[in-house]
Parts: structure tokens; sequence; C-alpha cells
């Protein structure tokens, strides 16, 4: 379970003080100067738990589906944890890897390891060791499948999007995306120890739905990427090609989420909420396509509409995949 949505908080410091940041990475400091309550908060951090919080939302309903109702709850907070220690394994990784470009973004200076509340050697150590309590807590409490689909994730975020994709293709978050739509087969597989259709749709719309997450936030803080050479798609393409990405992306997305119906694995009460939300959803992404035509910029472009309503979207489907199969 890794990453793939982001925060949209606001940038806390400027460049100079990111650089200033950066050349502190990795130098030790008195305890005086860590206390423990901030080094406590700054390991928690490392984990980024409010993205995580978005990846146990798509966790969990998945298993009232693969149940057909309420799942055993002991189960349920097995799969929690695991989940959250792997994907926070992933996380501090990922800080551990990207220190460097963290320092110079505006939208990162203030990361564990840019700050130097949190030195390389034990962000290394931390997210390894989460890696193994994980994969060991999946394995002997839930079953294997789960354990290995959990560390598949995580290697996949680390290796092939974090040290390979990241900073070499501008399609980078669509394929290394795959990792933050493995918790839908994670939670389907903590239940029934298999894989089938139904969870392998969910990981589809979830693939489909990372790029137009992530993308208005890029376009938002695109000369944050342009500054280190990472080449998201809004750094190197106008806002009209991204938009246009974006609303096909959110086309495909809506058209495999109606699927589940008529599989027969959601009845009528998810058909609404998918249509309705799935409709909302394609509103907001014409809208940001018909402004980036206009050669609209600026606070204007309302990029961040739709990057917030994503997070929404994920919240209200995931919650009707949990409530139909009471209404069925």
């Amino acid at each position: 379970m890794c990453v793939t949505a982001v925060e949209s908080r606001p940038a806390d410091g400027g460049t100079a003080h990111a650089v200033k940041a950066m050349g502190e990475i990795g130098t030790s400091q008195g305890p005086s100067r860590r206390p423990l309550g901030a080094r406590v908060k700054a390991f928690v951090a490392l984990t980024k738990p409010r993205i995580i919080e978005l990846l146990l939302i798509t966790t969990v309903p998945v298993m009232f589906l693969a149940e057909q109702g309420v799942p055993d709850l002991t189960l349920v907070l097995l799969t929690c944890v695991g989940g959250y220690l792997s994907a926070g394994g992933a996380n501090a990784l990922n800080m551990y890897i990207d220190r460097d470009i963290d320092a110079l973004m505006d939208r990162t200076s203030q990361r564990p390891l840019v700050t130097g509340m949190v030195s390389p050697r034990e962000a290394l150590a931390f997210g390894i060791a989460l890696a193994v309590v994980s994969t060991l807590l999946f394995g002997l409490t839930v079953n294997w499948l789960s354990a290995w689909l959990a560390l598949g994730a995580l290697l996949f975020y680390v290796v092939v999007y974090t040290m390979i994709l990241k900073r070499r293709t501008s399609q980078n978050i669509v394929w290394g995306g795959i990792a933050g739509c493995m918790p839908v087969l994670i939670g389907w597989s903590s239940v029934t120890n298999s894989v089938s259709w139904a969870p392998v749709i969910l990981f589809l719309v979830m693939f489909f739905w990372t790029p137009p997450h992530y993308w208005p936030l890029s376009m938002k803080v695109k000369d944050d990427y342009a500054r280190v050479g990472v080449p998201m798609l809004p750094v190197i393409a106008s806002n009209k090609v991204v938009a246009k990405q974006i609303v096909i992306y959110s086309w495909v997305m809506v058209a495999v989420s109606l699927l589940l119906t008529p599989l027969g694995y959601t009845g009528w009460f998810y058909t609404a909420v998918a249509l309705v939300a799935g409709g909302m959803w394609l509103w907001e992404a014409h809208g940001l396509q018909n402004r980036a035509k206009a050669e609209v910029t600026g606070a204007k472009l309302k990029e961040m509409r739709l990057f917030h309503w994503s997070i929404t979207y994920v919240s209200v489907l995931f919650l009707a995949i949990a409530v139909d199969p009471f209404l069925r």
C-alpha cells in the first residue's frame, strides 16, 4: 500500500529557507535541540498519515464487499494496522530517497529530513523496519497473499516510481500510481485469500483516478517540480494538453466504475452513487479544460477544485461500496 494521493499543504517557507535546510540534512543535533515529543511527531510525519487515511478508505469498504456484509472486525483492524505500517514504510523510504529535491521544493521544505529532525540513517532504518514488520504482521495474522501484495506495492512505489520513473518521465505518476491501486486488492484478499474481478475493476478505477487526481496539484506547484528537474506532465506540457489528458482519464475512470453492477457485484445504490459522483467529476474536469482552453492562468484556473473533489469522489464511491451489500 503506497502513496497516490498527496497533501495540498501550502508552502511554509521560501526556497532560500529550503536551500539552507538542505545544507543541514544529515547533521546531528543534540537531544536539547530535538525534544522527544517533536521527534515522535517527526517519525509519524515520515509515514504521511493524512495520505494513508485515503488508502484505508479504499481498503476497508472492499472488505465489506468481499464479505457481502460486515467482515470480522479483528481482521479489519489487523489489515488497517498492516496497511498503515506498509504504506508508512514506503513513505519514509520515499522521503529518504527524495530528501535532496524535498529541500528545494517549497511544499516539502518542512519535511523531517529537510529540517534535520530525523537523520537520513534513521529514516532509512525506520522505513525498512516498517516494511519488515508490516509484511510479517500481514503474513502471520491475515494471510500471505495480502502480505506479498502489500510488500509488492511498497517495492513498486519505492523502486519503480521513486527511484526509476519520477525523475525520468512525465508518465511517472501514471505507472507509479499502480502502487496506490493495491489497497483494493489487499482488502479483498484479506477476506477471501484470493483475487477476483471485483477488486481488479476497482484497481482500474484507482489507476485511472490517479493522474487526474495528481495532475491538478502538479499544475498548481509546477514551478516547484521544474526547479528540481522532475518532469511532471504540467512541467513539460501546456495547461491545455494536461487538461485534455485529465478529461480522457476521467471518462475512462467513470466508465470503469460502472462495470461492477452488470457483473453482479453491486446493486442499485452503488450504481446511483457512481453515476452522480462521476457526473460531478466530469463536470469539474470539463470545467478545468474549458478554462485551460481559454488560456486562463493563476488563481482563476481553479485547478485545485478538481484535486479536492477527487478526494471526495473516492471517499463517496467507496462508502457506497461498503453500504451497497446491505441494500441488495
